[in-house]
Parts: structure tokens; sequence; C-alpha cells
């Protein structure tokens, strides 16, 4: 998510930081709170451009880097969780949209506070020449690509918000730092403040999280919420979730906008994570920790995944992630219908694997 320049002069260093987006959405608009973001941000940001000066460096080169251009790394977590909030699934054109005006609230006044900290304290010193200056925002950027490609850049452009002001002002008072936004991984202090993952889908409704001080117990608080209104949620739940590795597709007994709702990273299709991290990167001056969730990889799935990411203009992606070809098999200690662990795995005669035929134009092997 860091595209900083490293040379035999500069060490590329950023300052990162997230935003809690489900403490600032506002269920009444389906958006974030504007002014609330805006206190938010400018603490952020003022904190962010305070540690360039404040940092120890053990290199001159990170040193000269960081002062000469100020970059730093606002980003988000808690997406998923706005999306269970507003009763959205991940993979939803709601979702894509929500993913695409809330990055541009996030975006405007990110951008806003480095110019009020710009007009405070000074512009960046290498600010002279930069796209800034030129009035080239990062959505404008998206245009030059295309150009650059000679199109073969699709991506939604659409705006809510004044950036024709904006991009005024950044002209005539500059920006204080050079880069201001990078959505970073969470994991720690999304665990500490009790979020999902910056962008990530829910990776499980229900698993266990070891570290040094131990083994615990996480389950999703929204999915527990919904199921004692729908008086499911029983022992026999909690055995079911366990059997099925935290995903509510295989259990019938929970009605299907729920399950939809709930679906887990591997359930829901790739292509999705992509329109989502789009609309996304036409605000972000660099990048985002993007990881693809695919269940059943195939040659066919990663070029239809990947071309649709350079199409839709993204910089990168992070990893790839893919479910095993095998597991162990399971047992729990309550009998039922949905607990039994077949001792054949579950598979008819007619049911068990075949023989490779070339006759099959979807088999990767013959391709």
């Amino acid at each position: 998510e860091i595209t900083l320049n490293t040379g035999p002069d500069e060490i590329a260093v950023c300052n990162l930081g997230s935003v809690n987006l489900p403490a600032h959405l506002d269920l009444s608009t389906g958006l974030l709170d504007m002014e609330k973001l805006r206190r938010t941000v400018g603490t952020a940001m003022r904190m962010l451009d305070n540690v360039i000066d404040l940092n120890f460096y053990n290199v001159n080169k990170a040193r000269n880097s960081n002062f000469k251009h100020r970059p730093v790394g606002l980003g988000i977590m808690g997406f998923q969780d706005c999306l269970h909030m507003l009763r959205m699934p991940y993979g939803s054109p709601a979702a894509v949209e929500f993913a695409d005006r809330s990055m541009e609230q996030i975006a405007y006044t990110t951008y806003s506070a480095s110019a009020d900290l710009a007009e405070e304290r000074g512009p960046y010193s290498t600010f002279k020449g930069s796209l800034w200056e030129r009035g080239v925002l990062p959505l404008d950027s998206v245009k030059l690509l295309a150009e650059e490609r000679g199109g073969y850049v699709e991506c939604d452009m659409s705006t809510t918000l004044d950036w024709d002001s904006l991009r005024s002002r950044i002209q005539r008072v500059g920006m204080r730092n050079s880069n201001c936004l990078a959505i970073a991984p969470t994991a720690t202090i999304a665990n500490i403040t009790g979020l999902s993952q910056c962008i990530e889908p829910t990776y499980q409704n229900l698993y266990v999280k070891s570290n040094l001080s131990g083994e615990f117990t996480v389950v999703n608080e929204f999915l527990v919420r919904d199921l004692k209104k729908l008086n499911l949620w029983d022992e026999v739940m909690i055995a079911d979730l366990k059997y099925f590795d935290g995903t509510l597709s295989k259990i019938d007994r929970v009605p299907p906008d729920v399950r939809s709702l709930y679906a887990t990273a591997f359930e829901m299709d790739a292509s999705w994570l992509v329109e989502c991290a789009a609309r996304r990167q036409k605000w972000v001056d660099q990048s985002q920790s993007l990881n693809i969730y695919m269940a059943g990889a195939s040659g066919k799935k990663l070029d239809e995944t990947y071309k649709l990411a350079w199409l839709r203009g993204l910089k990168t992606t992070y990893y790839l992630r893919t479910l095993g070809a095998t597991s162990t098999e399971k047992s729990t200690s309550k009998a039922g219908q949905l607990n039994a662990v077949p001792s054949d795995g579950g598979m008819s005669a007619d049911e068990q694997p075949k023989a490779c035929s070339i006759l099959d134009p979807e088999c990767e092997a013959c391709q």
C-alpha cells in the first residue's frame, strides 16, 4: 500500500494511522458524519505530521526523505462492520457504492487537513512542480492513466463533493504532506478496538485466536445479535458454526438474507473485492492493502480477477489467499444432522472423484 520512492539518496518512510469508520457512521444517511470526520482527520493529520519532526531516525537517508517530502498514510478500519450496520452484503452494488462515497469523504477531509497545515506551517519542501501544485488530484491521475494506456481503464469517476474548490485552494496554499492516504493492514489496532481489519471481509464468523496470552474464541457480534432476534442462537447453532468453519452457507435454518449478509471471505466472488477497491483507489494518492480471497483458485479465475484489477486502475494488490484442497475430518460433541460426520466423507459411490477426462474443456490440466 506504500508507493513511495527509494533511491541512492533516500529511503522511503511513511507514518501510518487509521480512521475508525463505524465510529463516524451516520445510520440516518448511510454515510460518514462529515463534521465529526473533519475533527478526527484534522487531529490525525496534525499528529502524523508531528511524528515526522519528533521521530528518531537510525538512517540519515530516511530522515532526509521524511523531512523533504513529509509523507503520511492515513487509512481506514472497520469497513466490514459498517456494512453489517447498514445491512449491506460485501458482495453487492450497495457495498461498492458505500466504498466509493465513504472514501471520497475520507480523502476530501484528509487533503483539506494537509492544506490547512500547509497554510499554518508551510508546504513540504518539494511541493513546487508536484502534481498537487499542477492541480492534479488522485482522481485526475486516473484520467492520466487512461491517456497513457490509450484507454483500457474502466472506472466510475462520479463525485459528490466540491473538488474544484479544494483543487484551487491546494494550488494556492500548498500541501504539508506529499502523500496523505494509504490503506494499510490493521490487525493489531483493529483487535484492540474490536473492529474488522481495514477493508477486509469477514474471514470466519466464529474462530479461535491464539497468541502468547492463550487462546480466545472470537465470534461475529453482529451475527449473534441477528440470530438471537430470530431465536436461532443456541448450542446447536454454535456447534454448526464450528463444524462449518464459521460459515452459514450450509446451515439451512438460517434465512437466505442473513446468510448473504454474513457471507465470509471465501464465500463471495473475488470480483466484489476488486470493485470496492477500485472505487476507493481513485481517491487514494498511495494504494491499499487488498487481499484477494479465492475458494477454488484456477488459472481462469486468477486471470479474470487480476485483469479486472488492472482494468479498474488498481495500483497494487496484496496477498492471494486460497483454501487448502483437503481438510481434516471433524466431529462435534452434539449429535444432529448438521453435526454428524459420515465416515465416507459424505460422498456416495456416484459422487466419488472421477479420473481426468481430456474431453472436459473446463479441466485446467488439459488446457
